[in-house]
């Protein structure tokens, strides 16, 4: 039997504490809900775009790490959200949340967390939080916030270390829509807000793994009408539909458990023939349907200057990512030929399938936050979709 840690002593007004498995505890100032969550503990270096990141579904399951020290200063909308209802776990900060300071701030980032029943922690080293994950790997982490202070870090360290992780972990079915529906709305430019769609010349169906409401408004503003599918969607669901196109979202958790429901499907609609576009959880499990192999990342990567080179093109893009799982480059069969790869640990990023309309790419070319240089994604897939039409007229 080993002896518990010795838990570092709480500092006087402190109201919450982030405690990792291996007993590490940071304590700090609360920030929106008093609540306890637990997750994986990751980092995004993203300085812009807090509301987007907090919303994007990927990153259910995860405590968000913000390396950039001032969150919460610009404040929160209702424009600049992902999707209705955030999926992270909570966000750890460094500097304390001020008064917003921006003409579209709605409200303050601590009212809009408290709305969302997610909970945070100012005044932590998060360099010291970033180099630990960068060295060791993420972490599982209990998060929690107590306005009158009372909180026990052997509970916390207790409820991180039991905490099964993100292997093997299907979340895409709790982030994923339950109906079918139809998307209209376009992309946003200040003083108009978001535009209206225009003439449509596609139809995409879009499987719902944990989508960005900005993916749906990329593909929109090509002239796409989209229906959007539940995770679950078999390929009847898909293909009764006729679409031109198939999109394969992003979303949280183990490519390998969604793909036990997932991979089936995929296989169908690629053996159709249907231009087929898959990214992040969409583009690993179209891997899988092709016989390749994922695996979990050390650290994972997360936010919105990781640099890409296309090999089709020879251009390096600066791109915006969210994952924790990886394609085996090793894996990929024959038939398989990679696309893009990481400048940053030069991991698969990309790839097609040799003779068919079928891509796919590990990161996130609709941005939000992020640039916009991968945004000729959606151009390509557009191109397959008209290549298909002609040779099918």
């Amino acid at each position: 039997m080993t002896d518990a840690p010795a838990y570092p002593p709480k500092p006087d007004g402190a109201t919450a504490a982030l405690v990792l498995a291996d007993g590490t505890v940071f304590w700090g100032r609360g920030v929106g809900a008093a609540t306890t969550k637990v997750g994986e503990v990751c980092f995004n270096t993203a300085m812009t775009g807090y509301q987007e990141i907090m919303t994007d579904p990927s990153y259910a399951g995860q405590i968000v790490t913000f390396t950039f020290p001032h969150i919460g200063n610009v404040g929160a909308n209702m424009e600049d959200v992902e999707t209705t209802t955030p999926s992270a776990c909570g966000a750890v900060i460094r500097a304390d949340v001020t008064e917003p300071s921006n003409f579209r701030a709605a409200s303050h980032l601590d009212g809009w967390l408290k709305a969302h029943d997610l909970p945070g922690i100012a005044g932590v080293d998060t360099r010291a939080l970033t180099r630990r994950i960068r060295d060791r790997g993420a972490p599982n982490g209990a998060l929690q916030v107590a306005p009158d202070g009372e909180i026990d870090p052997a509970a916390l360290h207790a409820l991180a270390r039991d905490w099964p992780g993100l292997e093997g972990m299907d979340l895409a079915k709790d982030v994923s829509c339950t109906q079918p529906y139809d998307w209209s709305e376009g992309m946003w430019s200040l003083g108009s807000g978001y535009a209206p769609a225009g003439e449509a010349r596609f139809h995409v169906v879009a499987v719902d793994y944990g989508i960005k409401r900005n993916i749906l408004r990329n593909l929109t503003a090509l002239g796409c009408t989209v229906t959007v599918l539940p995770a679950s969607a078999t390929a009847d669901d898909v293909l009764r539909r006729k679409p031109d196109g198939v999109f394969l979202s992003n979303g949280p958790g183990d490519p390998a458990a969604t793909g036990a429901y997932a991979v089936p499907m995929i296989r169908e609609v690629v053996r159709s023939g249907v231009p087929t576009f898959g990214i992040c959880l969409g583009h690993q499990m179209l891997a899988l349907a092709l016989g390749a192999e994922t695996e979990k990342m050390h650290l994972g990567h997360h936010g919105a200057n990781h640099p890409i080179k296309d090999l089709t093109t020879g251009k390096v893009e600066i791109t915006s990512q969210n994952h924790g799982f990886v394609v085996k480059r090793e894996s990929l069969p024959a038939e398989v030929e990679e696309t893009h790869f990481s400048l940053f640990d030069k991991s698969l990023a990309g790839i097609r399938l040799k003779g068919k309309p079928v891509f796919s790419v590990q990161y996130h070319p609709e941005a939000s936050p992020g640039p916009q240089d991968s945004h000729y994604l959606f151009k390509r897939f557009v191109g397959m979709m008209e290549e298909a039409k002609v040779g099918a007229s």
